[in-house]
């Protein structure tokens, strides 16, 4: 997408208006020190200064600083290969970044409580928080067997989802706690547990990584289900693939098919943008799991597919507040990995290999502690 530094003389630079009252968002942050980032896959954009990182989403009247939610006057929109925001949008939101300590006088709530915010901290003393998810040492580990009772799961030809990953949740409940976690799961029986429910029951247990196990399933041609085979580690963010997309769907149709209140199979641009704010504070460690994951399944009997690694709206996610994952072990549609998804071997080598991505994932956040003097 666009480099208006390159295609445009110098002189040119300036936030020159597409039509009365708009100005550009490159230019813009240019004008103001800050740099600019596109994400042109989920149509968003990042205008980061020394204090401040403001993002938005093209044709969403919002944009966040920081946590905090704010109202635009208009949604920023993309025309000609140049994204435009609104003059008055920009003004308020470069005043704010520019005038932290003091209260600005804007129509948007979300900024004066910002600014009254950030001066209510420059004048009394930092109480002392509780360390949040993520932040903290690794203690609390969250396992949700997927599916349960009367909601199967995906079903091979000699099995179903839901068994299989209760039986490997069971072993690696065992195998953490030898390690001395403190370990908890959503479901240690054949019982049918709401999606949104798990969520809660892991933010209830103030739990430090939560861990959703599932086996993932294609409905194809018997010689399409042969080649189709391997794990994946899904985190929660906005899908990058329509493979991505129909795994995710099939996830949360769970919570549609049973009535679950408010349940959806698939979240919209907006919701997307709201929960984004939300996701800042554990995505990092969400990631750094997954790639302690990868380290520990490779060399296993079922292999990565494709690169490994996803992202989507999983429903079960959407509520932990702590950095997650979703485990697709294996594809239950295929034989190679059913078949050993159903032994106790299989299921113990699987247990035993989580558990050691989980002790590395804890040495690697209780390392980045201590350069910090936690």
């Amino acid at each position: 997408m666009i480099s208006i530094v390159r295609k445009l003389a110098l002189g040119l630079l300036l936030a020159i208006p597409a039509w009365a009252g708009q100005v550009n968002a490159e230019a813009l942050a240019k004008q103001n020190g800050a740099s600019f980032h596109w994400f042109p896959v989920q149509k968003t954009f990042i205008l980061v200064s020394s204090s401040d990182t403001l993002k938005f989403a093209i044709g969403l009247p919002y944009a966040s600083n920081h946590g905090q939610s704010i109202d635009l006057a208009r949604a920023p929109e993309l025309q000609d290969g140049h994204i435009w925001l609104d003059s008055a949008d920009a003004a308020s939101l470069f005043k704010t970044a520019a005038a932290p300590s003091s209260a600005v006088t804007s129509s948007s709530s979300a900024i004066k409580s910002s600014a009254t915010a950030k001066t209510a901290a420059s004048t009394k003393p930092a109480t002392p928080k509780n360390e949040t998810a993520g932040t903290r040492e690794v203690k609390t580990i969250v396992i949700d067997p997927g599916h349960g009772g009367k909601d199967t799961g995906a079903q091979g030809k000699k099995s179903n989802e839901k068994d299989i990953v209760l039986s490997i949740g069971k072993l690696l409940k065992k195998e953490l706690e030898k390690e001395g976690f403190n370990v908890k799961m959503t479901r240690d029986k054949d019982v049918f547990i709401e999606l949104g429910q798990r969520a809660n029951l892991a933010n209830q247990w103030d739990g430090d990584l939560f861990i959703s196990l599932h086996c993932n399933a294609i409905d194809a041609t018997p010689e399409r289900k042969k080649q189709i085979k391997g794990y994946h580690v899904y985190v929660l963010r906005a899908p990058e693939s329509e493979e991505d997309k129909a795994i995710a769907r099939r996830e949360n149709k769970v919570a549609t098919l049973y009535g679950e209140k408010n349940a959806k199979e698939e979240l919209s641009p907006i919701e997307w943008f709201k929960l984004e704010a939300r996701l800042e504070k554990y995505k990092q460690n969400s990631y750094m799991f997954t790639e302690e994951m990868l380290k520990a399944m490779d060399g296993g009997k079922i292999k990565r597919q494709a690169g490994g690694v996803g992202g989507a709206g999983f429903m079960v996610l959407v509520g932990a507040l702590m950095p997650a994952v979703l485990f697709e072990i294996g594809f239950i549609s295929n034989e190679e990995d059913e078949a050993y998804m159903m032994t106790d071997k299989g299921q113990k080598d699987i247990a035993e290999r989580i558990s050691k991505a989980v002790s590395t994932y804890k040495s690697a956040v209780h390392s980045y502690r201590e350069t910090l003097g936690r």
